[in-house]
């Protein structure tokens, strides 16, 4: 019985190409062997992450977020995970980009209460600024340019949320209080042509 032309072809490459075909069975074996030793992918677990850097006194919003995939073994102790409510959590100091969030970032809650702003505001003098410290409340004036005019209050008694930014040069520092939607708005309104001091006061909450 003769056999069939195409498995004669057959048989006359691979006499003629023994070689090559050995050395890719070869390779197939070791890359199979490879594959069976090596170990599983780490399970990884989703944490928040800044999408962008941040800085310090601020309240994050969804979009200053994304969810990074960490490897379980190199999760930091406290990372706040995807869902997790900051509408009302102060960042505590400046975040970089792609940083993983923990709850050590975040001032302590309730850092806004309900119904209040985290407002940042520049004080004109570092001097004063640097008197202040993280739950201190303060009533904010809004200094005049000419002598005869007094002082406006602009706010009594808010409380002091975030101190973020370096407050050792003459230039100001940023606070950032804890008030309401209409203070907030006579402060915005006030910062564009006045000096704004502060004068602490008791606590009373």
């Amino acid at each position: 019985m003769k056999t069939p032309f195409p498995f004669r072809e057959l048989l006359r490459f691979a006499r003629w190409h023994r070689r090559l075909l050995a050395g890719l069975a070869a390779a197939a074996a070791v890359y199979l062997g490879l594959v069976a030793l090596s170990p599983p992918p780490p399970p990884t677990v989703a944490v928040l992450a800044a999408a962008r850097d941040l800085a310090g006194g601020a309240v994050p919003a969804d979009s200053d977020l994304r969810t990074l995939d960490l490897p379980s073994g190199l999760v930091p102790d406290g990372a706040l995970k995807p869902g997790a409510d900051l509408k009302a959590r102060v960042l505590s100091g400046p975040v970089r980009s792609g940083e993983p969030l923990t709850d050590a970032r975040f001032l302590a809650p309730p850092s806004v209460p309900a119904g209040s702003v985290a407002y940042p505001l520049r004080i004109d003098d570092a001097e004063i600024s640097a008197l202040l410290r993280v739950g201190d409340r303060i009533n904010l004036y809004a200094g005049s340019s000419t002598p005869a005019d007094s002082g406006t209050l602009l706010a009594s008694a808010v409380r002091v949320v975030a101190l973020p930014a370096s407050r050792t040069t003459t230039s100001g520092a940023l606070i950032v209080v804890a008030t309401s939607p209409e203070t907030a708005s006579r402060l915005a309104q006030a910062t564009t042509n006045s000096r704004i001091t502060v004068a602490l006061t008791p606590d009373t909450s």
